[in-house]
């Protein structure tokens, strides 16, 4: 299937409009030169739906509408736990996490990691992230959104991995964090129109022309067990998503380290007005979280029970295939629509992970090792360099490391959680223990990573999840062991008294209504 020229009209002026925008907001006043916090933090001025916007434009990418949606054609409702398990760990980041890191004045993690422990723990932990976000996170949205388009148009994976590249660089280069927040708005109102209205079409086929209601009707009737939340031990898929480990063990890990302790994510709170703005905005993104299922792995099994007719327009020859399968299904202007979406998603996220890297590079890593420099102007060129050289770097690798994997969400999910225990024990005792050291920190940085492969390859059947929640016991046990034995005057730690923790009645209202819609949710479809 192609792109019809009305189709390609509405891309191109999607384009255009993005890249005008971008370049519009990230102008600077004249005589003020764009400095490190105009660059990074976007000055520090982020209004709360900026914030709440950009959390999702960040989050929701090719490894989530084409990642999620060939795990929901495989799974079912079941991968849905890491969006609606976000919504609630996205109110506990609000609460108890962001209090602390804006009162900081904190740029990045790693520089956390430096107050609060030592300048080893700082570096270590930089060059960790930036091999995770150019090797993993950057190359796969690359890959997932090439070969969408692949599938879409049949372009050439190689032509649309550089046609991606190069759109994002000329979106987010220039103007950094302030071009990503402040065109995010632009990015998730087009991402949930989109999204819903290839939903609608799904469904609306799947009930040959009833509408979405009766659609959804034949997936429950035709497909009950994709709709299961919680998986028994016999299901297939049970390695991925064990059970009830979901609710209470290592999805709380995934989503801590993520949605809490990862520059990728946080650095847009970390440029909020103020506390209350970035919790409003941190509400916003938890309501819009509540809605991706719907958007993305619903059309997944829709796509799974089309396919079980041979005579259906739908044939999916890979789970990462559904989500561009059913977008075939759309109409000739609509299809523009919805493929601006997904390639808004993904340009969106490019961005994103592009800042991120140039940040922790420019003021992590290189700016350390160059102490005499102090021109600001010189950290916003390295910055963008950094951004620059991740992109063609991801772009090199992207085919060779992720061709082979038919669920790459899944991938993506077990790589990552090699590191995540030790993350989050290095966050949570940092944050709220204060006899951690840089020692314990050190250990469990190693120790997740060495425990999490020991444990692959010796006892393969357990789920990575549990192994997630194990590791992260074990990283806890090493740091209070160092803590007690190599005790010292922790002059970073944090003062929690000094801390405020209060919240709006706005924020309590809006996290009562979320909690209160998830067990619903958990409720109807257990």
């Amino acid at each position: 299937m192609g792109l019809e020229t009305l189709d390609l009209i509405i891309l191109v002026a999607y384009g255009v409009a993005l890249v005008g925008i971008a370049w519009f907001v990230s102008r600077e006043k004249a005589g003020h030169a764009k400095n490190t916090e105009d660059y990074f933090l976007a000055g520090r001025a982020l209004p709360w739906w900026a914030i709440g916007a950009s959390l999702i434009a960040a989050n929701i990418s090719a490894e989530q509408i084409i990642g999620m949606s060939g795990s929901g054609y495989v799974v079912g409702l079941a991968i849905a736990s890491y969006e609606w398990m976000a919504a609630a760990t996205l109110l506990i980041v609000g609460k108890f996490f962001l209090p602390i890191f804006l009162k900081r004045g904190i740029f990045t993690m790693p520089q956390f990691l430096e107050q609060r422990y030592d300048a080893r723990v700082k570096f270590v932990m930089s060059i960790f992230w930036l091999g995770l976000y150019t090797f993993v996170n950057l190359t796969a949205i690359l890959w997932l959104g090439a070969t969408a388009i692949n599938t879409l148009t049949g372009l050439n994976v190689t032509l649309a991995l550089g046609a991606l590249a190069a759109f994002a660089v000329l979106y987010s280069l220039y103007g950094g964090l302030k071009a990503v927040a402040l065109t995010d708005i632009f990015q998730v109102v087009l991402l949930v129109l989109g999204g819903l209205l290839i939903a609608w079409i799904s469904l609306d086929t799947v009930a040959n022309g009833a509408g979405p209601v009766a659609g959804f009707q034949v997936l429950l009737d035709n497909a009950p067990d994709k709709f299961d939340m919680i998986l028994d031990r016999q299901h297939a898929e049970y390695v991925n998503l064990p059970g009830l480990g979901v609710l209470i063990g290592g999805m709380w890990m995934m989503n801590l380290s993520y949605w809490g302790f990862n520059q990728y994510i946080i650095q847009r709170a970390l440029g909020a007005k103020s506390l209350n703005e970035a919790q409003k905005g941190i509400v916003f993104a938890a309501f819009l979280k509540l809605l991706m299922p719907l958007i993305i792995v619903i059309p997944g099994i829709a796509a799974f029970v089309l396919s079980q007719n041979p005579d259906s327009a739908v044939q999916v020859t890979r789970p990462d295939a559904a989500y561009p399968s059913v977008l075939a299904l759309a109409p000739v202007g609509i299809r523009g629509l919805i493929f601006a979406a997904l390639v808004a998603a993904i340009v969106s996220s490019l961005g994103s992970m592009m800042n991120s890297i140039s940040t922790i590079f420019t003021l992590d890593v290189y700016k350390p090792l160059h102490k005499g420099i102090e021109s600001e102007r010189h950290l916003v060129g390295i910055g963008r360099i950094a951004s620059l050289t991740a992109i063609v770097i991801a772009v090199c690798v992207a085919q060779p490391l992720l061709g082979g994997f038919p669920q790459a969400f899944q991938y993506i999910q077990e790589f990552t959680g090699f590191f995540t225990p030790g993350i989050c024990a290095i966050f949570l005792l940092g944050l709220f223990w204060k006899s951690a050291n840089g020692d314990g920190a050190l250990a469990a940085a190693l120790g997740s990573f060495l425990l999490s492969v020991g444990g692959k390859l010796v006892f393969p059947e357990i789920p990575f999840m549990d192994r997630v929640l194990y590791v992260f016991f074990a990283c806890v046990f090493l740091m209070v062991i160092l803590g007690i034995v190599r005790r010292r005057d922790q002059h970073g730690a944090v003062d929690l008294k000094d801390v405020d923790f209060s919240t709006s009645t706005g924020y309590l209202a809006g996290s009562a209504m979320i909690v209160g819609a998830l067990i619903a949710l958990y409720w109807a479809f257990w």
